[in-house]
């Protein structure tokens, strides 16, 4: 229940989700050097986490048609975590995925990268971060989370469990493999 006064935009769920996206892109930002090894058994606790927490959030609508959320992260900065990403997961960064858009015209699976899925996420979450972060008000704050909400349903969130089937594949595989 939230606190009398207090606007949902900032309640529990809110901040549980902005937790833990924080600490998803702190993670990835923080990859390079980490054993394929340690970097996948973290991603298997915090992927379910993030899924769980993005789909508690509240559904909001954008309260402003002029909203436009500013682009945090530029195209170095999701070079260098995408590289790394690609680094630490090496020959089992390559997956095939079934559940793409394109495949519904395709007779044959699409390839496709953890490194590429991960880093579509950092880049959805760290701009939503920020958002929320410098929003100067209630509605823009809202705004954020309304935007973030929507791109989970019809973006990240398939993406997400994409990729946390790769990365089981990758964390139960025999030891050699790993």
């Amino acid at each position: 229940m939230e606190q009398e006064g207090k606007s949902p935009v900032y309640g529990r769920d809110v901040m549980e989700f902005v937790t833990v996206a924080v600490e998803y892109c702190a993670f990835l930002e923080q990859s390079e050097g980490k054993t394929r090894m340690s970097f996948v058994d973290t991603l298997m606790k915090l992927t379910p986490l993030l899924y769980l927490k993005a789909a508690l959030l509240p559904k909001y609508e954008i309260l402003d048609s002029d909203y436009f959320s500013e682009d945090y992260v530029t195209e170095d900065n999701y070079n260098i975590v995408r590289t790394n990403i690609s680094m630490v997961m090496g020959e089992k960064d390559d997956y095939l995925d079934v559940f793409m858009e394109d495949m519904k015209y395709s007779e044959s699976p699409i390839l496709t990268t953890v490194s590429e899925n991960l880093a579509d996420i950092y880049q959805e979450l760290k701009n939503f971060v920020m958002a929320y972060k410098n929003a100067t008000d209630e509605e823009l704050a809202m705004n954020a989370v309304a935007e973030v909400k929507e791109e989970f349903q019809y973006s990240w969130g398939q993406k997400l469990v994409n990729v946390q089937r790769a990365l089981h594949e990758v964390r139960y595989a025999e030891e050699d493999d790993y």
